[in-house]
């Protein structure tokens, strides 16, 4: 009888978890919609900078229409003062959204471990100096310094050769999200490594005469990918929710250009009167948190062999 891998393991688990499963279609759909929706959606008739006047009144701006402008042509309605229809800004803004939370993600993922794996191993002096400068980053406050620097660094990262306005916005968000990000994942990779470097496997690595480089990456890293895998899971719904949090702060895109926050602070001045311009952009970013989030657990459970089935 042939074994099975901790992969082939891992995923006959996540395949008997329907609700996993429907989390990881849902996502898998959000990537699509996102990637493909802006190539696809002129060939539809979708456009977000395209203005429909006819959609809103001429006095006051409000769609002509009940529930937000719904109809045909606008399946979710239409933007109060503009007519921009509301299914093709959604479209766009997945798109920025999960290119800032995946790529600072990835940004965060690859420096935390790198450090952790460092501190963790190293120790010492090299460990000290890694641990008081984490702890330097996790005092800043985070909000108050985006929202400080944002100017600032957007015209550094413009003077780097960024085009100017919404390019350079999104490096911005990019970089500071990872940036205060990182040592939270580095801290849990730090404390798997001080316990797996006194293992066997590793002292047989050195004994044999292998460099620390081999040491770190070929020997260690494999048995952090349990605890990394689940950390990114959960790491990325809560950037895609510091994202829309920053852009209803004002920090993120500017119009035409829009994202979930951005069109979440839009929504507040005509909740009272279309609630629909918060509960349509506010349940769809919901759903992808939430499937991000159980999707998360489900793999926690999955790699855990202690977890009672």
């Amino acid at each position: 009888m042939v074994g099975r891998s901790l992969r082939q393991i891992v995923w006959a688990r996540l395949r008997r978890d329907r609700i996993a499963m429907i989390c990881l279609i849902i996502l898998i759909l959000y990537y699509l919609i996102g990637i493909v929706g802006p190539v696809v959606g002129p060939a539809l008739g979708l456009d977000p900078y395209a203005f429909d006047r006819k959609a809103i009144s001429n006095t006051g701006g409000q769609p002509v229409l009940p529930n937000g402008g719904i109809s045909a042509d606008h399946p979710f309605g239409v933007e109060w003062g503009t007519g921009r229809d509301i299914l093709s800004q959604l479209l766009w803004g997945l798109r920025i959204s999960l290119v800032v939370a995946t790529t600072a993600t990835l940004l965060t993922v690859t420096v935390g471990v790198v450090i952790g794996i460092v501190a963790g191993y190293l120790g010492g002096w090299v460990d000290l100096v890694i641990g008081r400068f984490m702890d330097l980053v996790l005092a800043f406050p985070f909000i108050l310094i985006v929202l400080a620097l944002s100017n600032v660094l957007t015209d550094r990262i413009t003077d780097l050769g960024v085009p100017k306005g919404n390019p350079s916005r999104i490096v911005y968000l990019i970089v500071v999200i990872s940036a205060f990000g990182w040592p939270y994942l580095a801290r849990i990779v730090r404390g798997q490594v001080i316990s797996l470097r006194e293992r066997e496997f590793v002292e047989a690595a050195v004994a044999m005469g292998s460099s620390r480089r081999r040491i770190l990456f070929t020997e260690i890293l494999p048995n952090l990918w349990a605890p990394i895998i689940v950390y990114t899971t959960l790491l990325l719904p809560a950037y895609v929710g510091f994202e829309a949090a920053l852009s209803f702060l004002g920090v993120g895109v500017i119009p035409p250009d829009t994202t979930f926050g951005a069109m979440l602070a839009n929504s507040v001045n005509y909740f009272t009167k279309v609630p629909v311009y918060l509960f349509i952009p506010g349940s769809i970013l919901a759903i992808l948190v939430v499937a991000f989030n159980l999707l998360g657990d489900a793999l926690r459970d999955a790699l855990d062999p202690r977890v009672t089935r």
